[in-house]
């Protein structure tokens, strides 16, 4: 009998986490003060696509006909961390950037919340990622290293073949593999000759982010090492990969949302929500009395948890952006949410008029409607997952946020629910 109080309180603490996420101030007062180790100082809030926020939205196309076949993936991948960077250095909020192949083509969807100058957007991203590897002797051993402090070498990200992170095999410390190309490797034995034991600094787009030194003259491989973590060290190869792997890239579509349009479009999307929520609390309650009562609270709970996930995920690089799509498969998710209660009721209804006992009804009519809450869901969630997998922007925007809604409904309607009616009863 401790099983149900145990989880009631576990849901009591879930439930108030949640409510310190999703409405951090009440009367001035900031609750999120309690998670300042978790979220830092700027605390955490939704983030908003451009269909709510207002920006620009480009698609570009890269050029791959100078790429091979097996290298086009991570020329993509390479051009779009370049794009994430040129983005970021110029402090613009929550950027989406994001790869698609479509028909053999391969494009990179750039949303700029924000930003309602196409001009400006398209000349910020379009220009080419330039790699250098450039002389430190001149600058000061006391000085920051800077791309100004520096000389040219002539060697450039043209230069390199491919780089990849790896582990050096006496000291297990991560390193970064580089080969060079066949034209290069002269010019690069040449230069790293002169600069045997001195520091050669690594820069992209005339920011310097690394300054090995050069241990040995190189001619067709090399490796760097810096006190680098793996994260690091993925993050340098991919960096060196940008500057080999040039793609030319092209703008294919453009669209500007003014800010004004995504503030009504969020005004609607929220009265549409709450005025569904309400729709379907009166339905519950006068259909099914108490029961309807307790499932209303655990659909309010519900809600609670999924806009919680929502905001907690910001703290990630994979955070979920919400855009009207994806607040139609969260509203969507909230109607999957009661009929899992709807089934669960009405099983519950056939054991009653059997006679048996309320405690007997509630266990047998919850296991009794799992395998039909269990197929419709993952059907649902199956779904997701193809609209995710082979949909892009909007669309897969739509896919996550239903896959989430629909797990939680789970969650909501087996544990929440199930446990405020073993109390009730009990």
């Amino acid at each position: 009998m401790k099983k149900p109080q145990l989880l009631f309180w576990f849901i009591i603490a879930i439930t108030i986490f949640s409510i310190i996420i999703v409405l951090p101030k009440i009367n001035n007062i900031n609750f999120q003060f309690f998670l300042k180790p978790l979220i830092g100082e700027r605390g955490i809030s939704f983030r908003k696509g451009l269909d709510l926020e207002g920006g620009t939205s480009i698609t570009l196309l890269a050029n791959m006909s100078n790429i091979l076949k097996d290298k086009q993936s991570a020329a993509l991948e390479s051009a779009k961390t370049v794009i994430e960077r040129r983005v970021n250095i110029f402090g613009v909020s929550e950027p989406v950037i994001q790869t698609a192949n479509v028909k053999d083509e391969y494009r990179i969807i750039v949303e700029i919340p924000g930003v309602t100058d196409v001009n400006q957007a398209i000349s910020l991203i379009g220009t080419t990622a330039k790699l250098e590897f450039r002389d430190v002797s001149s600058a000061s051993p006391s000085a920051l290293i800077t791309y100004e402090s520096t000389k040219p070498t002539g060697l450039t990200g043209a230069d390199l073949e491919s780089a990849e992170a790896s582990f050096d095999q006496n000291t297990g410390q991560p390193v970064v593999l580089f080969s060079v190309n066949s034209n290069s490797q002269d010019k690069f034995f040449e230069t790293t000759e002169k600069l045997k034991g001195k520091q050669m600094a690594i820069c992209l787009d005339q920011q310097c982010f690394s300054a090995p030194t050069v241990q040995q003259a190189i001619r067709d491989n090399g490796q760097i090492t810096g006190g680098f973590t793996t994260a690091q060290a993925k993050e340098l190869a991919t960096q060196l990969n940008a500057g080999a792997l040039p793609v030319p890239l092209s703008v294919l579509e453009q669209k500007t949302i003014g800010p004004t349009l995504g503030s009504e479009s969020l005004a609607k999307s929220l009265i549409a929500g709450f005025l569904g929520f309400i729709t379907i609390v009166v339905f519950m309650s006068v259909l099914y009395g108490r029961l309807g009562v307790l499932a209303s609270l655990a659909l309010l709970l519900y809600t609670l948890f999924v806009l919680a996930i929502f905001k907690i995920s910001t703290l990630t690089p994979y955070g979920i952006t919400l855009t009207l799509s994806g607040i139609a498969g969260f509203i969507l998710s909230i109607g999957m949410a009661v009929d899992a209660n709807i089934l669960i009721f009405e099983r519950m209804k056939e054991e009653k008029r059997q006679g048996k006992r309320r405690e007997v009804v509630v266990e047998l009519g919850f296991s009794r409607a799992w395998t039909s809450i269990r197929d419709s869901n993952v059907s649902t969630l199956i779904t997701s997952l193809i609209l995710y997998q082979f949909g892009s922007g909007m669309i897969r925007g739509f896919a996550l946020v239903l896959a989430i809604g629909v797990l939680v409904s789970m969650f909501s309607a087996i544990v929440v629910t199930r446990t405020f009616l073993r109390m009730v009863y009990r």
